[in-house]
């Protein structure tokens, strides 16, 4: 038997085996919950190794998995010097930035009539514009440090977190806020121990889709200009280069970071917004 005839029965296995977990006596079980979606996984990597490896494909076309992993361990180093100077000085700097001014606009949009109406629809056309046109105006401005991929992030993290805390912000109804104002409450005491807790789960949903937005958006913005490091950089020259298996290196490290990344936000979301029915 060849490799792909041992990966096609290693999946069809995999898949009864999926199967009976989650429909077996345990499926409610945390253990059960993980093990499915990883065990999904791990049959798609050796599916993918299988094709790879029976069809001889060529690894300028496609590299198996276990060289993508190879090349993973021999190059830790650049993909750190990558993943700090994408993760840690361009995305979470633009997303922290975004997110503060988000929030800032949110609360002056509630308080103004006149900012609904005008500064919506602007924050509306801003989201529209497309990353390739607005990452090499942000390079030319900002320069090819991580500054320019940081001004990047804020406009695409911006309205996304912005369009979902005023919606949050309106969440509460006439009764709370009628309640507030017996107690002879100010706005700022309202919006504080009211209406901001009350817009969390809002907030959050903006954030979950802020967190991958952030990382496409400094990875791209390295396309069009990086000093010689960073996630982008090197999957452009490795492309250049036919260095594809140092590509999906720096893919799966993208992937890892991104979903780590929004398993952070949805974690610290659950002990926030403890008291909502979505978490219950």
């Amino acid at each position: 038997m060849n490799a792909l005839g041992l990966a096609i029965v290693i999946w069809i296995a995999a898949w009864g085996l999926n199967i009976w977990l989650a429909n077996g006596p345990w499926r409610e079980s945390k253990a059960v919950r993980i093990a499915v979606p990883v065990l999904f996984g791990l049959t798609l990597l050796v599916l993918w190794e299988g094709i790879v490896r029976g069809l001889n494909v060529s690894q300028v076309i496609l590299p198996p998995p276990s060289l993508v992993a190879q090349t993973f361990a021999a190059s830790t180093d650049i993909l750190w010097v990558d993943f700090v100077q994408t993760v840690l000085k361009g995305a979470l700097r633009g997303f922290a930035i975004g997110f503060v001014a988000a929030v800032i606009c949110a609360i002056a949009i509630d308080r103004s009539a006149f900012l609904t109406r005008g500064l919506l629809p602007i924050g509306n056309f801003f989201a529209a514009l497309p990353i390739v046109g607005v990452a090499p105006i942000m390079v030319n401005w900002f320069g090819f440090d991580w500054q320019s991929k940081a001004a990047v992030v804020v406009v695409m993290v911006f309205f996304p977190i912005l369009v979902n805390t005023v919606q949050g912000l309106r969440a509460t109804d006439a009764m709370q806020r009628d309640l507030m104002r017996t107690y002879a409450a100010n706005y700022m005491q309202t919006l504080i121990k009211l209406r901001l807790p009350a817009a969390m789960p809002f907030v959050f949903n903006g954030l979950k889709i802020a967190t991958t937005l952030a990382l496409i958006g400094a990875i791209v913005a390295e396309y069009f200009g990086s000093p010689t490091r960073g996630m982008g950089f090197r999957i452009s020259t490795g492309v250049g280069s036919l260095s594809i298996d140092l590509v999906w290196a720096e893919i799966a490290v993208a992937a890892l970071v991104g979903t780590a990344f929004y398993g952070l936000v949805a974690v610290i979301e659950k002990r926030v917004t403890f008291w909502h029915p979505s978490q219950r």
